[in-house]
């Protein structure tokens, strides 16, 4: 208690020492032309007057006193000014080391792989968000690494922490993607970010619909989760997801479980190849799927877009060659959406 009421004394009690021994020392505008601080506070001009510095000075110890005794409060009643900073696991600047946990199989071409750090850090993960993933393959001519990078958005909840989890559909040309699929509990992987794709703010818009293909569910899922896990975050959320066949719809149960568990969350399913028992969407996605199955054009509707490019193009128009936004084009212009109410992953 001691240390704490000298502490919180210190300040004032040299402020009420210089103002006894030179009340109006801070008062006039001195060569440099500028006032301190406590010139600003004090406000008075020049004098010399004994009677007025002895008020003056009885005046500055009660201030002083009562300071003293406000701030000795405070300090017994509120809690550190500073907090622990949060722990984050990713540095945008520097590739750092991550190793792989466990694998799960979500179809026959794609994994959910677990990537794990310290169990007191998070990712460090806003959403929406993806990182980059490097691996060095061969040399260049001039005898430097080659490596081979390529961009994944972390579908685990962005809170998470001691690990983060990528799904990853492994192509047979896919040069990253066989890489991570050749991984093994143990192994490293290559890390830097992240990388702000969309940035979102709860109940920033009443409705969000989403249109997704194959892969290009992972952003989708990162911003639901979110919406989903905030107790005061009311936005309605519709997904369309298009895919070759059921067999390839990727975490259709997690998905399932999430529309059967919260009333502002639905989605409907679209396959080019169903099979006899498929009761959702059959073709390719249409321009009545999207009005029938996503919130209206209006200022507080966006419709986010991700998935390949022959999708991006007939349902919103491609981003433009320098990666901005570009126009709308496709079923989303066609169905009235303006280009404040399309994002384009």
């Amino acid at each position: 208690m001691a240390l704490l009421l000298q502490r919180a004394a210190y300040p004032f009690s040299r402020a009420i020492g210089r103002l006894a021994v030179s009340p109006f020392y801070h008062s006039s505008v001195g060569s440099r032309g500028n006032r301190s601080p406590d010139d600003l506070e004090l406000g008075f001009s020049s004098a010399n007057s004994r009677g007025k510095a002895t008020s003056f000075s009885a005046f500055s110890l009660f201030l002083g006193t009562a300071a003293f005794y406000s701030a000795w409060q405070l300090q017994l009643t509120s809690e550190p000014a500073h907090s622990e900073e949060e722990k984050i696991a990713l540095n945008p600047k520097e590739w750092l080391q991550f190793q792989l946990q466990q694998i799960e199989r979500v179809s026959h071409n794609t994994r959910i792989f677990r990537f794990a750090f310290d169990p007191d850090e998070t990712l460090g993960l806003e959403v929406a968000s993806c990182l980059l993933t490097r691996v060095q393959m061969g040399t260049a001519a001039d005898g430097r690494p080659n490596y081979v990078i390529r961009p994944y958005t972390p579908i685990s909840d962005s809170d998470a922490k001691g690990y983060f989890d990528l799904m990853v559909k492994i192509y047979p040309e896919g040069k990253m993607s066989k890489y991570i699929g050749s991984l093994n509990p143990g192994d490293t992987l290559e890390v830097k970010g992240p990388i702000s794709k969309f940035p979102y703010t709860p109940n920033m818009k009443k409705n969000i619909g989403m249109i997704a293909g194959g892969t290009g569910i992972t952003p989708m899922l990162q911003v639901v989760n979110k919406i989903l896990n905030a107790e005061d975050d009311y936005t309605k959320v519709s997904l369309i997801y298009a895919n070759i066949s059921p067999e390839d719809i990727l975490l259709k149960e997690k998905l399932d479980g999430l529309a059967a568990g919260h009333p502002n969350f639905k989605v409907y399913y679209v396959v080019d190849n169903p099979t006899k028992d498929w009761k959702g969407g059959v073709g390719y996605i249409s321009k009545d799927m999207i009005l029938k199955g996503l919130p209206l054009p209006s200022n507080d509707t966006i419709i986010l877009v991700c998935g390949p490019p022959g999708m991006m193009n007939h349902v919103s128009g491609d981003k433009a060659p320098d990666k901005s936004q570009g126009e709308v084009l496709g079923l989303l212009k066609e169905a009235g959406y303006t280009q404040d109410m399309v994002f384009k992953f």
